[in-house]
């Protein structure tokens, strides 16, 4: 079915170009100590924060689709929200769903799971081990071994990612335990045989994303597959040591270790006839791993051994590109899009992103979609990103995103575009503070630049972000400083900058604005109505 707008009778949008600014994880805070955008020196933020034309828009929680108002949102659910301009139920919402009537337990993958583990082969579980409702949640995994031991599946190992991030950052041990607790009841109950076998933190094992640093991918197959790595006797010891070696190091940085028996021998190496599930619901950084498990003309490192399993997501992470092949829950089906719109009415445009968010503004983007809706109508382009940790280098590639950002603009070729500066999120998650100042104060930096050439081009700039990171850099806990690298439930700006404005349109009352208005706002920017279906503009024109 074609997608069609109609132009507005009163507004055909400004002469020059349409830009959306997404200042991934710059929310807006208490205004305190905490706050590194508010401790920033950020001169163009500060006065566009002081327009008429500015609000606050909710990016967590039932906003963006997430089970519950407790849920920090994330990129990938905001930039979701972005492009499909009304909520669906995400990640987190449709597995607990999934989980809560059964359908996950119902499917012919967790059967066939269930009876390859019912014939003598092992069960692995892969992922990140923790409640942080981000990429994973550890109650998805407690109901998956559950299942698997009410089935008398006798034999299951876990390969347990650690966290820091998305909670605190020394808070291994406390997941750990918990599962260490469950594990003892069902072998002790069951007869059964599951224990942990292999893990590390997640950004130095496993869990890349955007084809940034495979060596990641690699030490996580060597210790879940292979059972090459350092060796300790349970994941409790590997944790405890590496802290006394370094105290400095966080959950998300642990090297990656191998548990093994009282003779050395790896416990939980995976073999022909396995099954592998990666219960993360979140696709950026399950994908990598996946297509390590599914792809036979694999080159992006040596694997040494491919053992024949049934391999498995939680959800399907990309589903042009049919990744992975197998998964236990269906992801929403987000369609029409804002850009499907746009393309049906022949608007062109851009987006652009480092590595690091590129696939947020394309793939997310579009609605989980890979590749150009139309691509005689859309330019993406992707600076690749450094891989150097982020707070060593705050100021990544914002230059070069907004070099190139004017080059696009002054091309004359586009109606519009979406550029997305990491550096709030990527900086924020490391929970150094004064990187994370020099993080915002570089994006405030290239907002005005770029404020300046919009301007010059008599067009309009949209001014947001997908949710809060940066302005909740701590927290403080009985008196003690608790350094914060999660993401926030706080609220992100959003404004317009429009040189040409001459009072045609206003702010409206929208109760309880959200990521969501923003499609129809782009919308009527660009001269055209409200689609219907989408949530409400975030303007209203004046008689």
């Amino acid at each position: 079915m074609k997608l069609e707008l109609r132009k507005l009778a009163r507004f055909e949008g400004r002469k020059g170009p349409l830009l959306l600014v997404i200042m991934d994880g710059i929310g807006i805070g208490r205004h305190d100590e905490s706050d590194a955008v508010f401790l920033a020196n950020t001169p163009n933020l500060d006065r566009l924060m002081q327009s008429n034309l500015q609000t606050r828009l909710k990016a967590h929680g039932t906003a963006v689709g997430l089970p519950s108002d407790n849920d920090m949102g994330n990129s990938e659910v905001g930039h979701n929200a972005f492009g499909a301009g009304r909520v669906f139920a995400q990640g987190a919402k449709l597995v607990n769903n999934s989980i809560a009537d059964g359908s996950i337990f119902k499917t012919e993958n967790w059967n066939a799971i269930v009876r390859r583990g019912l014939q003598g082969h092992a069960v692995h579980f892969i992922g990140l081990l923790s409640d942080g409702n981000v990429h994973s949640h550890i109650n998805h995994l407690f109901a998956l071994l559950k299942n698997c031991a009410e089935s008398s599946v006798p034999t299951v190992r876990l390969h347990i990612l650690l966290d820091g991030r998305d909670v605190g950052e020394k808070t291994a041990l406390q997941y750990i335990s918990q599962t260490e607790q469950l594990l003892f009841s069902i072998n002790s109950s069951a007869s059964l045989d599951y224990k942990i076998a292999s893990g590390g933190g997640r950004m130095v094992t496993t869990m890349d994303r955007y084809n940034a640093d495979w060596g990641v991918v690699k030490r996580g197959w060597d210790a879940h597959v292979l059972g090459k790595g350092r060796q300790f006797r349970s994941a409790e010891e590997a944790v405890k040591t590496y802290y006394q070696e370094d105290e400095a190091i966080t959950d998300q940085y642990l090297p990656s270790f191998v548990i093994v028996d009282g003779h050395d021998k790896p416990i939980g190496k995976i073999n022909d006839g396995d099954s592998v599930v990666f219960f993360n619901f979140r696709g950026d950084r399950a994908i990598e791993i996946s297509r390590a498990f599914d792809e036979k003309d694999f080159h992006e490192f040596d694997r040494e051994f491919v053992p024949d399993v049934f391999y498995a997501g939680m959800m399907q992470y990309d589903g042009d590109l049919n990744i992975p092949k197998n998964y236990l829950v269906n992801p929403p089906a987000i369609d029409r899009t804002v850009s499907e719109y746009l393309c049906g009415a022949g608007v062109k445009s851009f987006a652009i992103s480092e590595t690091q968010k590129f696939g947020h503004v394309t793939y997310f983007w579009n609605g989980n979609r890979s590749g150009y809706i139309d691509e005689q109508l859309e330019k993406y382009v992707e600076i690749p990103s450094d891989r150097i940790e982020f707070d060593k280098a705050p100021k990544m590639k914002a230059y070069q995103i907004t070099e190139k950002t004017i080059e696009l603009l002054n091309s004359g070729e586009f109606r519009w575009g979406r550029v997305n500066f990491p550096n709030g999120d990527m900086v924020g998650h490391t929970g150094v503070m004064e990187a994370a100042i020099v993080a915002v104060e570089t994006v405030d930096e290239c907002i005005g630049t770029l404020l300046k050439e919009i301007e010059k081009l008599k067009g309009i700039a949209l001014i947001t972000a997908d949710h809060g990171n940066a302005e909740e850099m701590f927290e403080m806990k009985k008196g003690v400083k608790i350094v914060k690298t999660a993401h926030t439930l706080n609220p992100v700006p959003f404004i317009i900058y429009d040189p040409g404005f001459a009072n045609e349109y206003k702010m409206a009352a929208v109760k309880n604005p959200g990521l969501t208005n923003v499609a129809n706002t782009l919308l009527n920017l660009l001269g055209f109505e409200s689609v219907r279906e989408y949530d409400t503009s975030l303007i209203e024109f004046t008689p």
